[in-house]
């Protein structure tokens, strides 16, 4: 029986193989599609995906093909463009025709094509438009949301502060720091870090973005077809989902229990008040499917990727601890001890600013970005591109590009200042994409990057057991999204220090 099931995978296996091939030749005989390898050359480039994540075999295709290429992703035709100036024009000079959000297998299991982030035309105009009119009403790039970003960085510190200076893994205190803060426009209120609840959806969460940056992820969004009849750990996503999917369909039936439609204390209140004022519209898509999924998604970008960059944040201050005292240095000479770090601050710390900016960089939290699809046929640099193909803008291309960043592999600073040492914006600093597809809660990310991350700074020095060149920077996994690789630390209270220097 075993044999049997091996040797019918290995038959659909050679067949699926052969038929993306003759797809191949056929698009590239008719079409003016971008070069790029056959099907049955995958394996030389992605031999080794496994360790290297996508990026790696992406960047070895671009040296022999150019920045414009086709590749196979199963039966799926993707169009990838690699480098800032590439990326630019698509994204943003030709921002509506690449404006579509594309599959992905993994993806469409759990939100078949619900939510602000996976859905496409009307409905992602509607929500799109709506979930920014929302964040901004709650305060995302203005003064209250700020004051919650600092309450919260606060909490994390006494709970650094218990540590009493012993090695600890920062995962989850982070975890729980940035995940309040969107609890707070999603749900209008913040969560203890003990309560039962808010670690079981914190669980949820982590767990949800692991999995999607798993080998088995890839593997699945290859051959979908003949992976969803079979077992393996790929079958756990959708499980997973659906204990968040309950976890907040719970919480918008609260909110509906207790709803005033002239005063909305959250972004579920304000969804729910648009539904009552459009039920008689049976084309309406504010329903409970977009809800759900539109709040399952804001958790999940605000969560996971500035929760992984903070980590990696402070990963790299304690491999390279004389970067951490410059930061505190402007701290000091800025905000001093006696007041906590302000976004009008940020414009006299121009060392800080381009720390906080080469961490998300360094980091490169989603490298090969979330695909987009066209919306219409274009010609694009000299190839013809038609309606619905799916488009890979890799971002950790734009983040290592040569041509705007001196040292692209390493961790440098000096990327982002001039020669006098002011603050200097990078064009190619794209970690949240760009043009109709930019990332909802990109002012949110960075203002709490920094507001948090100077907090910690401001009360600690952070400080390593292990000696700054023996910290490994690679990976924990690495597939659509990067995991920071697990470390313990110790968080050193600066008051004897600042005392002793007196």
């Amino acid at each position: 029986m075993v044999l049997g099931e091996a040797v019918t995978l290995l038959l659909a296996v050679c067949l699926s193989g052969l038929a993306i091939h003759w797809e191949w030749k056929w698009w590239h005989q008719r079409r003016k599609l971008p070069p790029g390898p056959t099907p049955l050359q995958y394996p030389i480039y992605f031999l080794h995906p496994w360790k290297t994540g996508l990026l790696k075999p992406l960047m070895k295709i671009k040296e022999k093909y150019g920045p414009v290429f086709t590749v196979y992703m199963g039966f799926r035709r993707v169009v990838v463009l690699c480098g800032y100036d590439v990326v630019k024009e698509a994204l943003v000079d030709h921002a509506e025709e690449f404006s579509d959000r594309a599959k992905m297998a993994i993806v469409d299991r759990l939100f078949t094509g619900y939510g602000v982030f996976t859905a496409n035309g009307e409905r992602w105009k509607k929500l799109r438009r709506f979930s920014s009119e929302i964040l901004r009403n709650f305060g995302v790039g203005g003064s209250s949301i700020e004051e919650r970003i600092q309450e919260e960085a606060q909490y994390l510190v006494e709970e650094m502060r218990k540590t009493k200076g012993s090695p600890f893994d920062p995962t989850l205190p982070i975890y729980y720091a940035v995940s309040n803060v969107i609890c707070a426009i999603a749900f209008g209120n913040r969560f203890e870090y003990e309560d039962k609840k808010f670690l079981n959806l914190m669980g949820i969460i982590n767990n949800l973005f692991l999995e999607i940056s798993t080998h088995w992820s890839l593997l699945y969004e290859i051959c979908p077809r003949i992976l969803q009849f079979l077992p393996g750990p790929h079958k756990r996503m959708p499980r997973i989902y659906k204990t968040l999917h309950e976890f907040i369909l719970e919480r918008v039936r609260m909110n509906q229990q207790s709803l005033d439609p002239s005063c909305p204390r959250d972004y579920i209140d304000s969804f729910l008040s648009r539904m009552e004022q459009e039920k008689q519209n049976p084309l309406s898509e504010f329903n409970t499917a977009n809800l759900v999924d539109s709040v399952t998604q804001l958790f999940g970008a605000g969560t996971e990727t500035t929760s992984s960059t903070l980590r990696y944040g402070f990963l790299l201050l304690v491999k390279y601890p004389e970067v951490q005292g410059k930061v505190q240095e402007e701290i000091d000479r800025v905000v001093g001890q006696n007041r906590s770090p302000a976004m009008h601050h940020r414009g006299q710390m121009p060392y800080t600013n381009a720390v906080i900016n080469e961490v998300t960089r360094f980091a490169n939290i989603l490298p090969v970005g979330i695909p987009h699809a066209l919306t219409c046929d274009v010609h694009f640099r000299g190839y013809f591109l038609p309606k619905g193909t799916d488009i890979c803008a890799a971002l950790g291309t734009v983040l290592q590009d040569p041509k705007y960043f001196k040292d692209p592999e390493n961790f440098s600073p000096g990327h982002f200042l001039d020669e006098e040492g002011r603050f200097k914006k990078n064009n190619a600093f794209l970690p949240f994409s760009a043009g109709k597809r930019v990332c909802l809660g990109k002012s949110l990310a960075l203002m709490e990057l920094f507001l948090i991350l100077t907090t910690v700074l401001q009360r600690f020095t952070l400080k390593s057991l292990k000696p700054p060149q023996e910290i490994d920077l690679t990976p924990k996994m690495n597939g659509f999204g990067i995991i920071p690789p697990s470390y313990e630390i110790c968080a050193c209270p600066r008051e004897e220090e600042l005392q002793d220097a007196a």
